[in-house]
This record gives C-alpha cells, structure tokens and sequence, in this order.
C-alpha cells in the first residue's frame, strides 16, 4: 500500500486487547495505520489510554461514556483536567448522549454531557462524541456550548448529519459503512460529507468491515483492517483510495490541533 492512514478511534484498553497492545500496534503500522487515537470511556480507560499512548507514541482522550455517565463524581472535572494536562490527551471524551441502550438515566446522560462540553470549551480542547437514538438533545446540548471536535461512528440520518456540519463538527466513519445490510443509509449519505471533513476509524474491537477477505475467523476488528473503510469510503466519492487517506489524515491532524506536532 503506497499511502498511510490514521485510525481516529479505538480501543486498546477493551479486555479483547489484553496482553497483545504491541503486536495490534505492530500489525497496524505494517498495514500503513501511522497513528491512532485511543479512545478513554470512564476514568480507569482514560489513564490506561494516556499510558498507551506514551508508551507507543500514540494520542488518546480522556472522558467518560454516556454509558458510564453514572459513574461520574464531583471529582470528574479535576480527574478529567490532570489527564488534559498530558500532551498525548488530544479531546474530552468519548461523551455525549446513548438513548439506544440507556445504561445511564437520561437525565444523568444529559448532566454529564454538559459537564464534559463545558469542560472542553474552558479547557480549550476538541470533544470526542458519542450519540445512539439521542440526536435531537445532542444537538439542543451542543448548541450551549462553543465547542469543536468529532462525531464518532457516525451512524445517523441524513437531518442529523446536516446539522451536525453545521456546528462544525467532523464526522467520524467506522467499519458499519462496509456493512451492505445496516449500513445502506450511511452508504448513501457519505458524498454529502464533505470531504474536509471526514475521519475514518474502526472503533476496534467492534464494527468489523464485512468486506474483509478472506472472511476472517474472529469478529474482532483491529487498526489493521482501516484500509477496507478507507477503499469502502473511497469506492462512495468515486475517487482514489490515496486521496481520501491523505485528506483524512490532514483532517485528524487539524482537527485535533496537531500541526505543529
């Protein structure tokens, strides 16, 4: 493969990566996957996130689920700003708002949420963000704040996409895009993404692409398998594979404020 590719969220701390963090590092980097952002889903996987990143050179987030959002104490802001102190934490979160499986009491959701949002924008940092069945209060929410950052694993309609451009928000794009089953809608709304604005990512160890051959015996996804959401995504605009990898990878490095990195 003649291009190299970011993967904007995963993983690493989830149980399914136990003791094998270097050979998925290994296996990404020798399938073009540069860098990654480990994702930070309540405080334990936010500090085991930081050290990954250290110790592999990587970027992570630091911030706590909608489905853990019952877990969070008085002491969130203060966890969550000495984790930002670090210079591997590049956004608050993963947070925002899951209606789908209502893990967390929608109120506490909604109170956690904005406690991320003000965090970020007093911190001065992007927010990493999650929403199942909830786009309507993500977006009420959102509008309180002065904030940027990313949709993570977009799966939404075409009102909620519009909308979430709108605030200026980059767009997140897993494996679910491969998926010719659930993912047909997705499929049909990615040429209305602009392209500027775009992150691929594979959410590992979930969302594995349906499209990898040959099928592979384990559902575990991993950074390695990017490339088939970035030929997938590439296949959708009608351009070259190279293009939307390039494009992408300056989008993360932007949208993440890692220019001069």
């Amino acid at each position: 493969m003649s291009y190299s590719l970011v993967d904007a969220g995963v993983n690493l701390t989830n149980h399914q990566f136990d003791d094998e963090h270097l050979e998925v590092i290994t296996r990404a980097k020798n399938a073009g996957v540069e860098r990654m952002l480990l994702i930070g889903c309540d405080i334990l996987s936010s500090e085991q996130s930081l050290a990954l990143a250290k110790t592999y050179q990587q970027f992570s987030t630091a911030g706590i689920h909608p489905h853990d959002a019952k877990t969070a104490t008085d002491s969130l802001e203060s966890q969550l700003t000495e984790l930002a102190s670090q210079q591997q934490v590049v956004a608050i979160g993963e947070c925002g708002l899951d209606y789908n499986r209502d893990f967390s009491p929608r109120d506490v959701q909604r109170n956690v949420f904005r406690r991320h949002l003000a965090l970020a924008e007093k911190l001065d940092l992007p927010v990493y963000l999650h929403e199942r069945d909830a786009s309507d209060d993500m977006l009420s929410i959102l509008r309180e704040f002065n904030i940027r950052g990313v949709l993570h694993c977009f799966t939404g309609n075409s009102a909620a996409l519009k909308q979430y451009l709108d605030l200026g928000l980059y767009i997140g794009i897993t494996g679910w895009v491969c998926d010719e089953r659930r993912g047909k809608e997705l499929q049909q709304l990615i040429p209305s993404i602009p392209l500027e604005r775009l992150l691929i990512e594979t959410d590992a160890p979930f969302l594995i692409p349906r499209t990898v051959k040959p099928k592979p015996k384990s559902r575990k996804n991993e950074p390695s398998l990017l490339p088939y959401v970035c030929q997938t995504i590439a296949k959708l605009y009608q351009i070259e594979e190279e293009v939307v990898a390039k494009q992408t990878t300056e989008n993360f490095y932007r949208v993440f404020g890692l220019e001069a990195r």
